[in-house]
């Protein structure tokens, strides 16, 4: 362990001694009004263990910080020092994505959770499109392994006993393509399953996704899940999503659209819905991003709805958010990185989560942090644990320096792990900036070798094969990793696979990649393996669906 205890978050103030006291007995718990809400101090010496806290919030946070000292307290040796700490958001939350196939077992999610406590998060909420088992509606959640409700109640148990908030969450607007595949829910759609509209002028996309906001059933669907949902959680909040909603206007909205403008048709279905999530007695919020781009629409919306400002990039403008939303409450919410990547990207994690930080503090009372699935999932549970550590520093600590090893100690067990990661997560970071859709722009929201992972054998996106030899190198020189582990033996193994397939593609060497299908399969099998460690099987087949057409097309090559 370091001479110099880590502590996750990293407290306001700490003084160390440089003296190690043998102290018996247990923390003497002093109270002290005059300690900001959720703040304590902390103090080490030859006489014993004292904590000070205004709340029992404060309390819980100055165990926490105890809990950490005890892990790197050799034989009950305990470092001498004087700890004074509070946080920069009232609410530092997590935001766990169970729709995109991946649903941790119920034992996975209760463990994760007492992590999370311990590194003072106090809000959680699990990201729904159609995995919680709605009454009513099983062709919707058929064959996920979904979320029940009696479950929810477990957790929020769990959840209260730690001092976390678990908040109801159910996109209501957007996102919704997986129902839409089911023919009872496909009139409800925006787009016919037959349709084709463009995603914000990145790509086409085939078949529903948004309701329509004119169709009175699709309010009614709405309300149906929330009525169901939101009696079961006791948390004042519900997070009724509503992004990305590019679709409105290009189906069977058009001509209303047209009439009345994206805005004004947009914030009248979120105000709906709204008015059902207070019907339950519940505070709404929303992702903001499509008020955020038709700034006429806040006025239109509820003032008591909650913003909610995401943004995956260093440069991501959360102070310019702020300024939009003006006196409407909000958090700022940044992500991991994890996602679209097999290994994270540090770089752009590390400067999104500070920008976050850094633009929220005195002006957001939240910090959530998102960690999505997209595609499959098929980043492993450290890439995202290792982002949410970070996270967790963030959201207490606000800009203050972060130590990597603190999250390589407290979320896996060993402090080289943070600086191993964080290596890891930059292994195609000259690729990500030579990739972006425009010359001089970086790649965004996604590694470049996930990217071309996914790209046709004859694609010429980055054509030329020299940087793809130098990432190669830098993964041949990546060090050992710390301890054994097998969930990053596959994230290893699908990084040295994307590269080869990269390099030999580049080069049209066809033998070499149907060579390769082989090992693609194994691949499958090993994140098959991993994923039942900790996840139910419900979405498995779907995610080794990515991976296994892209054997398929190797085979043919």
């Amino acid at each position: 362990m370091p001479v110099t205890p880590l502590l996750l978050p990293t407290p306001h103030s700490c003084s160390w001694t440089g003296a190690w006291h043998a102290v018996v007995g247990t923390p003497r718990i002093h109270q002290d009004p005059a300690l900001p809400a959720e703040g304590y101090r902390v103090t080490i010496g030859a006489g014993g263990i004292d904590l000070f806290c205004g709340d029992p919030a404060g309390e819980h946070h100055g165990q926490a910080t105890l809990a950490q000292l005890r892990l790197q307290s050799p034989a009950g040796v305990w470092p001498g020092c004087d700890i004074t700490d509070h946080p920069v958001f009232a609410t530092r939350g997590v935001m766990l994505d169970v729709s995109r196939d991946r649903i941790p077992t119920l034992g996975e999610l209760q463990r994760v959770i007492r992590q999370l406590a311990g590194w003072k998060i106090n809000h959680l909420q699990l990201y729904v499109e159609h995995t919680v088992a709605y009454q009513g509606h099983d062709a919707a959640w058929a064959g996920t392994d979904a979320l029940t409700l009696a479950e929810l109640k477990i957790l929020e148990a769990t959840c209260h006993e730690v001092g976390i908030t678990l908040a109801a969450n159910q996109n209501c607007f957007g996102h919704l393509s997986a129902w839409f595949r089911q023919p009872a829910y496909a009139p409800l759609a925006e787009i016919a399953p037959e349709g084709w509209w463009d995603f914000n002028g990145l790509v086409s996309r085939q078949g529903g996704f948004s309701l329509c906001p004119g169709d009175p059933r699709a309010l009614a669907l709405v309300d149906d899940l929330l009525s169901q949902l939101l009696p079961t959680l006791a948390a004042p909040w519900v997070n009724i999503g509503c992004d990305e909603t590019f679709d409105v206007g290009q189906g069977r909205s058009q001509a209303e659209v047209a009439q009345r403008g994206r805005a004004t048709v947009y914030a009248e279905f979120v105000a709906k819905v709204c008015a059902i999530a207070k019907r339950h007695g519940k505070r709404p919020q929303f992702w903001a991003d499509i008020a955020l781009e038709h700034p006429e629409a806040l006025s239109l919306l509820p003032d008591d709805l909650l913003g909610l400002a995401w943004g995956y990039e260093g440069d991501s403008p959360f102070a310019r958010w702020l300024d939009q939303l003006g006196s409407r409450e909000a958090w700022v919410c940044p992500g991991t990185s994890s996602w679209r990547s097999f290994t994270g990207r540090t770089t752009e994690r590390k400067a999104n989560l500070l920008a976050a930080a850094r633009d929220g503090a005195g002006r957001a009372t939240g910090y959530l942090v998102t960690d999505w699935g997209d595609l499959g999932h098929r980043q492993q549970w450290p890439i995202s644990l290792h982002g949410l550590a970070e996270a967790a520093h963030r959201a207490w600590s606000g800009t203050a320096p972060y130590d990597p090893r603190t999250g390589g100690l407290h979320a896996l067990g060993d402090p080289a792990w943070g600086t191993w990661l964080d290596t890891l997560g930059d292994l195609d970071l000259d690729l990500r900036r030579l990739g972006g859709r425009t010359p001089g722009v970086p790649l965004r929201n996604a590694t470049a070798l996930f990217t071309d992972w996914h790209k046709p054998l004859d694609d010429k996106w980055m054509s030329d094969i020299n940087p793809w030899h130098r990432c190669r190198e830098r993964l041949q020189d990546l060090p050992s990793m710390p301890q054994a582990n097998d969930e990053l033996d596959v994230t290893l193994l699908h990084v040295r696979l994307s590269l080869e397939r990269a390099i030999a593609r580049r080069s049209r060497d066809h033998q070499r990649l149907r060579q390769l299908a082989p090992e693609v399969h194994g691949l499958v099998e090993a994140h098959r393996h991993s994923w039942l460690a900790r996840c139910r099987p419900g979405g498995l087949a779907a995610s080794c669906s990515h991976d296994l057409a892209i054997a398929e097309a190797l085979e043919r090559a």
